[in-house]
Formats: C-alpha cells, structure tokens, sequence
C-alpha cells in the first residue's frame, strides 16, 4: 500500500486556525501521528511532498522546505468550492534516488488509477520523470507540459539529473509519451540543437515573451496529461527562492493563471510544482506564492465541466473550414464554450484520445484565413 512510502505532517505545520470551518486546513483529510493515514474514498485530490534533491543541479537543497508551503497553504480561507482533498504527507529520501523514483511513481499509478489527482511538492525537476513512469501501468500515451526556461534535455550519455530528464523520457523504453510542450522557455538556456530538436520531435514551445498574453497557455494545459511547474520560470523578483533562479521570467499572476488553467483542464491528471529552495526565499514570498498555485489549481479543478476526452462532442457545434482541398472540423463546447479542432487518424489507434486538438477562437479565425495553427501540424505529423 502507498501509505508505506509516507510520513507524517509535522505538529508545528498546524495553526490556530486547523479547527475553523473558513481555512483551507480545516477542511481537508491529513496524514498525522495521531490520525493516521487518510481514508482515500471519495476524495478527488491529494496533496504529498518529495523531499529528493540530490540530481536537481545547483538546487540540492530543494529537497527541504515543502511544510513552509504547507504553512501558508494552510492559512488560506476556502474557495467557493466542493472538493475532497487530502494531504498525505511527505515521501522521504530513498536510500538511493531510484528508491525515491519508485516510491512517486507506484504513488502517481495508485491515485490516477483511483481517479485522483495528485498534486505534488517537489523536490528537484528530475522527479517529473517519475511522475511520466507512474503511467507506465495505464496502458495508454500522455501528454506532458513543462513550465520551465529549459528543456532540459542535456546530454544523451548523461546520467538522469534535473538537466537531462527530458531525453531520458523520449529515449527510454517504454515510451509512452505523445506531445510534450514547453512554456516560458529562455532562448540563452538552451542550445541551438536542443530548439532545432523541438521543432524536429514535432514538439511545441513558447517563448516567456509570447506569454504575455497568458491566454496562449488555456489550450496547451487543456491537451496535457502531466503538468509540471519548474519555480525558475518565475522571475527572482517575484519568486526568490530557487538556487537557480533568474531575473526575466513570469510574473505571480500568470504562473497562478497557468494553475488555473491546469486545474480546469478535464485532461490533467497529475500536477506537480518543484525546484523551491527555501534557504533562499524572502519573507515566504516563494511558499506563499506555491501556496496560491495550489489553491488555484483546485478553484480550477472545482470548475471541470467534463468536456473532451471525458465528455461526448456529439452535442458539440461542429464548423466545417476547407483548406487545401481537405476540410478541417472545428468543435465548440456546448458546456464551456471552449473550442477543438479534428485531426483524423486511422480507425483503432492508440491515438485516438489525441485526434481533437484543443485550440482557440482565434485558431478557427486563422483557419478561415487559410492559415492553420501549427499545433494543428504537429498533430497531424505525429497521426499521419
């Protein structure tokens, strides 16, 4: 059982506020000394800390400090919301890291599985690799979004570390991965051969400028199975407490929007923010800031309306847009007005799941124009 992997939340994590119905504390299942491991029926979210730092280069130190987020996560009032949530606690230091792997991975399988979505403290970048391997046993392909100035793809021959994870996703069997997508990358941390490798894989990646319309990220989490957050792509101003943090980046807003936006994606399954060092933060300014991603990441989970992959688009509008001789089919919810577009395949693909690509209004606008968006490209190049 997965409660073996976890310990306890320290008593000094709790406040004087644990037994008012208004703060997020109270209302949540906790793991405790005294209560025990939480009862996992009919909860819809779980919250657990990684305390691994040893490959998450120049931030060892990441490994600590994930009960001073918990702290100021705690002290918030509720959201308008339904939700059941648990705090499981921490999954310690392994002997080595692989045991630290394993332990996350059979945990992200156990809850996902469970239809619960786990939201994870980490702990160094590298631990999204363990994220990606708890889907090894869910027999279907993912689509990962990092939020990250890097790709991180480093060196083949490189052993795995918080710089090379990517490539060890992409190279090693089994490789279940169909998209990934980069927000919020910085072309002077990444090589030339690494962007050209981007466009290559068919990939996707955003510039931090190209995010100043923030709204470009809404599809992107919408299409993701794993979200993963890498607190550098927040400028230090804003978040200070990273080993290798950075001046240009987001700001706290728009980090807490792509929250959001993950939280409301019917497709998310698993959320995970890594790379806080508290030896650097100021004031709590970076905990308190992890603490709002999370709350926003669950005020967006509370507005899921079950739209595609869940959802039938049968009751969808449909728009037909030729281009090219063939005709593009466009979707718009009937729930959320929110919009796809198709991408045939084969009949009894694997793919299957991936065929309705989400995009924008402005997508079909561009269309119309006779100019497809590229996600739509890079889809079809993966299908076809």
């Amino acid at each position: 059982m997965i409660q073996d992997f976890f310990t306890p939340i320290p008593k000094d994590v709790f406040s004087e506020n644990e037994n008012s119905g208004d703060f997020f504390e109270s209302q949540i299942a906790k793991h405790t000394s005294e209560q025990g491991f939480p009862d996992l029926e009919n909860v819809s979210l779980a919250i657990f800390d990684v305390r691994e730092g040893r490959l998450a280069v120049g931030n060892q130190e990441t490994a600590i400090g994930a009960d001073d987020i918990r702290k100021e996560l705690y002290k918030l009032y509720l959201g308008n919301w339904n939700v059941s949530i648990a705090d499981l606690g921490s999954v310690n230091q392994g002997n080595s890291v692989s045991d630290t792997y394993y332990a996350v991975q059979e945990t992200v399988s156990f809850l996902v599985k469970k239809n619960i979505v786990p939201i994870i403290i980490g702990g160094g970048q590298d631990l999204v690799y363990a994220n990606y391997r708890g889907y090894n046993q869910l027999d279907q392909v993912v689509n990962l979004a990092v939020v990250s100035p890097k790709f991180s793809f480093g060196n083949i021959e490189e052993e795995l570390n918080s710089n090379s994870y990517l490539s060890k996703i992409i190279l090693e069997e089994p490789c279940n991965l169909f998209n990934y997508a980069n927000l919020g990358y910085q072309t002077y941390y990444n090589s030339q051969e690494e962007i050209s490798l981007i466009e290559t894989l068919s990939f996707e990646a955003y510039r931090v400028g190209a995010l100043k319309d923030i709204t470009i990220a809404e599809p992107v989490m919408r299409d993701a199975d794993i979200v993963a957050i890498d607190m550098g792509v927040v400028r230090s101003s804003v978040a200070p407490a990273n080993g290798n943090a950075n001046p240009n980046g987001l700001f706290g807003d728009d980090i807490c929007a792509i929250a959001r936006y993950a939280g409301i994606s019917d497709k998310v399954t698993s959320f995970g923010i890594y790379e806080y060092n508290k030896l650097f933060d100021v004031n709590h300014q970076t905990s308190k800031l992890i603490s709002q991603m999370i709350w926003y990441f669950i005020e967006g989970f509370s507005l899921r309306t079950n739209d595609y992959p869940y959802g039938s688009k049968e009751s969808y509008l449909k728009y037909l847009v030729p281009f090219e001789g063939e005709v593009i089919s466009f979707y718009q919810s009937d729930k959320s007005q929110r919009w796809w577009m198709q991408v045939d395949v084969p009949t009894k693909s694997k793919y299957n799941r991936h065929v309705l690509v989400p995009c924008s209004y402005d997508d079909y606008v561009k269309t119309i124009e006779q100019k497809v968006p590229e996600r739509w490209f890079n889809v079809h190049k993966k299908l076809t």
